[in-house]
């Protein structure tokens, strides 16, 4: 009697250990997969936003959408068909194609093009810009740089939600001058 009862504590040890090391797995590989989707996707943005020539601010703060500008020498000519502009948005809505994303959408932000989801599970988003100085601005003429801040949360429906917070470098609009 006293081996059975040892042993079914034993037991339960080892099983709760299982399962956690299980859960800590899951949530570890998460983790890592909204990282790295963030670090594809904000390295897309940025190489965009380098060869910017100029920027629209699409809506009211706190802006959750811009269209570049981009010169016609861009490689292979990758939005000419769009006016040589790409817009980067964040659909906050709860369904959807590009529910809860941060997108691209050749040409302006009416453009009915293509959308093509960079990040997904994002929670919150916001783009931040700042003048040649680096002091914060929404004067487009004096824009300078940019900055995605922005909250990925997975949910799962065994687990706890995991939630990671990203602040990209600030990309610098190379090729626009700025007052």
């Amino acid at each position: 009697m006293i081996a059975a009862s040892l042993g079914s504590v034993v037991l339960l040890g080892v099983l709760t250990t299982f399962l956690l090391l299980g859960r800590s797995g899951v949530a570890a590989q998460n983790y890592s997969q909204m990282e790295g989707d963030a670090r594809r996707g904000l390295e897309e943005f940025a190489q965009d936003v380098r060869m910017a020539s100029g920027i629209t601010l699409n809506g009211s703060a706190p802006y959750t959408s811009i269209t570049l500008t981009l010169p016609a020498t861009t490689p292979a000519g990758n939005y000419a068909a769009n006016g040589n502009q790409v817009t980067y948005a964040y659909d906050s809505a709860a369904s959807g194609a590009t529910a809860t994303s941060l997108y691209q959408l050749p040409g302006t932000a009416a453009s009915t093009a293509a959308k093509r989801v960079l990040v997904r599970k994002v929670a919150t988003l916001s783009f931040t810009f700042f003048d040649r100085l680096d002091a914060a601005t929404t004067t487009v003429a004096s824009i300078k740089r940019v900055q995605i801040s922005m909250q990925l949360r997975n949910t799962g429906n065994t687990l706890v939600a995991e939630t990671d917070t990203i602040v990209s470098a600030n990309a610098i609009l190379r090729n626009k001058t700025a007052n």
